[in-house]
């Protein structure tokens, strides 16, 4: 059995040619993605650039997934910021979407103007525990109604709200879909029905609108979010298979040009004594996406975020030539480092970018003081025993010093030490950029993904 599988992403269509009999990626291959013309147009340069390495290539099965045109672009409503709203947020980031806002309580007319602006392609709207408070999704739900979108809506909060829910989606001629409360009780999650209803409406939805009819003739089977398939390979690489064990906990992070997505594999229990945990159970596979962390096209933001006297400092480098390299990439994202300096600045941004993200997901520790004396609080997930941060994505992979730029998810003890972020990790490298085809591997051939996985994600 020969597969092709294709990551039709943001700014590249990459290929990956994988043989059952050999057991093994016979070869990789990437082009430009063309959603503004045809994908198909990328697709077959890259199969072009593929079969010139590997020769003629009859493939049996055909496996995609997408992320073209910024991907599943969402915005998460819920009743109370650290529950419902957080609740609803993990939904929708485990189902592969970029969660661009989150609102709590009752939204604003300004926050629906907000929306409007933001034009997501899903509203994943939620609010109140079962028999609980179901005024506030009740009246979010006519407010959304009233955007002028051509937006999908699922529902997915207090199930006492749910026939007058109905009643009011019968008002609009926008999709709607209600399903399981993602909180039924406090403290409980269960955001499985959420995210399978928020993957069907990626595969009916949004592959019309990002071009990708054609493709999904030519494979028969769902294409779905890539970062669901690459969520779907860590999990495999991590847990293993029944009779195959995997690699253990993990950290996985993915840096590209518009987004950061950071991935964890781990229970998340505190590793220290005297520990109170705050906040919702998190789940084992965990993941967050930074949209205003990436290498080119959120540049601009992500340099809001660094101080630049003590980052020119610690580059060596004067802050007038910093400032003028991130103006000069965001203004033309193909911009490649082409001087030793230039890529020192590359590799820096690249560090920062991954030690922000990594913070906003792990979890992060706080005094609090009890008649019994200071205790910690532990507010998500302790990832500080974590043995393994994988390396993903152009900005990591194609990098002189992967290592330094991945070890900006390392805890630095004397600067940030109430992050519960890995203490000494190994760090590992996805050279072939191989998670995604592995995730969508993983759902015929398990087994084979996670020997390919061991083979050819290797320590640096």
């Amino acid at each position: 059995m020969k597969y092709l599988t294709v990551d039709f992403g943001s700014t590249y269509t990459k290929l990956t040619a994988i043989d059952t009999e050999q057991g093994e990626v016979l070869g990789t291959a990437s082009a430009f993605t063309t959603i503004e013309t045809d994908v198909m147009e990328g697709f077959r340069n890259g199969m072009q650039k593929l079969e010139k390495k590997i020769g003629t290539f009859e493939y049996d099965r055909l496996l995609c997934c997408s992320s073209a045109a910024g991907g599943l672009k969402m915005v998460a409503l819920g009743l109370v910021p650290e529950l419902t709203a957080k609740a609803a947020k993990m939904a929708a980031s485990s189902a592969g979407a970029k969660v661009v806002k989150t609102y709590s309580f009752e939204i604003s007319q300004a926050e629906q103007e907000e929306i409007y602006e933001i034009n997501p392609d899903l509203v994943l709207l939620c609010g109140g525990t079962d028999g609980g408070n179901k005024d506030v999704i009740l009246a979010n739900a006519k407010r959304l109604c009233q955007i002028k979108r051509n937006f999908s809506i699922i529902a997915a909060g207090n199930k006492t709200a749910s026939y007058e829910l109905a009643e009011i989606f019968k008002t609009t001629d926008k999709e709607c879909v209600i399903t399981e409360n993602v909180m039924p009780q406090f403290n409980v999650i269960n955001i499985n029905p959420a995210k399978q209803k928020i993957k069907d409406l990626f595969i009916s939805r949004i592959i019309e609108a990002k071009g990708l009819t054609t493709v999904q003739k030519m494979s028969g089977y769902d294409i779905i979010p890539t970062p669901l398939a690459v969520l779907t390979g860590c999990e495999l690489l991590s847990k293993g298979t029944g009779r195959d064990e995997g690699i253990g906990d993990l950290m996985a992070v993915d840096l590209g040009g518009a987004t950061t997505d950071i991935y964890s594999m781990a229970k998340g229990d505190p590793t220290i004594a005297e520990v109170i945990t705050k906040g919702l159970p998190e789940p084992y596979s965990k993941r967050t996406v930074e949209g205003d962390l990436g290498m080119r096209y959120s540049l601009t933001a992500m340099a809001d975020e660094i101080n630049m006297e003590v980052f020119s400092d610690e580059l060596e480098i004067d802050q007038e030539k910093i400032e003028k390299w991130i103006k000069t990439c965001a203004a033309k994202p193909s911009t490649l480092p082409s001087n030793e300096e230039e890529a020192k600045i590359e590799q820096g941004l690249a560090r920062n970018a991954v030690k922000v993200a990594v913070e906003r997901h792990s979890g992060y520790f706080e005094p609090a003081f009890t008649p019994m004396g200071q205790v910690f609080t532990l507010t998500g997930k302790d990832l500080s025993d974590v043995p393994y941060v994988v390396g993903i994505g152009g900005s990591i992979i194609n990098s002189s010093n992967p290592k330094r730029i991945l070890s900006g998810a390392e805890k630095n003890a004397s600067k940030d030490p109430m992050f519960a972020k890995p203490k000494s990790p190994n760090y590992m490298l996805d050279k072939k950029y191989i998670f995604a085809s592995m995730g969508l591997l993983s759902t015929f051939e398990p087994k084979l993904a996670l020997s390919i996985m061991k083979k050819e994600i290797t320590k640096i």
